[in-house]
């Protein structure tokens, strides 16, 4: 068994870092070739019942440390996707990721998953630029609780929550993933930004607000999953501003057990996987930890 090896609750993975969703999933094709990079696992983008175009154009910009973007779920809806996820499926572990306004739609949608060969399904309750759907329904706990039991009670898989940084009761929301049976948080998603071009007087991105991401986020996930390890006894998978090794660390030293890359791929490609698992491996050699279990949560040591 490889030292990199970990457990999300009944998910056995091979290495921790997983594709988040957003990046490079849009395709069958495309989640192999980051399987294939070393990633232990993908997150598709998020999918929802009915086809989506998404908000228009511009919806994404570059910033200092980071990027916004406004994409708006843009999706060919869950009948269309059944290929992609197969295709990926018979590569390693896809995680389909679902969006929805109620807890019988999400059902729905991670049934159609499961059909499709998912491993788990990640509940996207944390978007925030799609009206309706994210962080609208995602900072509500009895809202939250009721979907992930929906879920839990439609499917056989592990559900996975992936939660907003973007409320003061984020811990809260973490108790009523737990409340409702799912099997794992994912902390965090992208915050609330936007970006205003001086000499033109009006915002850049169409809908105006978007979610940052990039390095500039990491600090703030890294003190998300600090709290919730403290408040939840269900494992959590953390994600931004990951970019290599020491990042990845960071977030497993504070409570995770796995972690998901995104916007660092854009300008390090899909290799980066293989990256941070060399330097993971080196790091645990040269300090004597033989395994991500016994990495996880050392900082509250």
């Amino acid at each position: 068994m490889s030292s990199l090896y970990t457990r999300i609750g009944s998910l056995e993975l091979e290495s921790p870092g997983i594709l988040a969703s957003g990046i490079l999933d849009e395709t069958g094709e495309s989640m192999v070739r980051v399987l294939k990079s070393g990633a232990g696992a993908v997150v598709s983008k998020s999918i929802g019942t009915n086809a989506n175009p998404g908000h228009a154009n511009p919806n994404f910009i570059e910033v200092t440390s980071g990027c916004i973007n406004a994409m708006g779920l843009p999706n060919p809806g869950i009948e269309a996707f059944e290929e992609e996820i197969r295709t990926a499926a018979d590569a390693g572990d896809v995680i389909g990721s679902i969006y929805g306004a109620t807890p019988d739609e999400f059902a729905t949608l991670a049934g159609k998953m499961e059909d499709y060969g998912a491993c788990a399904v990640e509940l996207n309750l944390s978007c925030p630029h799609a009206k309706g759907y994210g962080i609208e329904v995602g900072t509500d706990p009895i809202m939250v609780r009721n979907i992930v039991s929906a879920v839990k009670s439609a499917v056989n898989i592990p559900v996975w929550a992936k939660l907003t940084p973007n409320t003061h009761i984020l811990t809260d929301i973490g108790k009523a993933v737990e409340d409702g049976g799912g099997d794992a948080i994912v902390a965090i998603n992208t915050l609330k930004a936007m970006k205003i071009i001086p000499e033109f007087r009006c915002p850049v991105l169409s809908n105006k607000v978007g979610g940052l991401s990039g390095s500039a986020i990491k600090p703030i996930g890294v003190r998300a999953v600090w709290d919730l390890y403290n408040s939840v006894s269900i494992p959590i998978v953390g994600v931004g501003g990951i970019s290599n090794y020491k990042d990845a660390l960071e977030y497993i030293m504070a409570g995770a057990c796995a972690f998901q890359v995104g916007t660092a791929i854009m300008n390090d490609g899909p290799m980066l996987f293989n990256s941070i698992n060399k330097g993971m491996n080196k790091f645990m050699k040269r300090y004597g930890y033989r395994s991500i279990e016994s990495v996880v949560g050392v900082a509250h040591e």
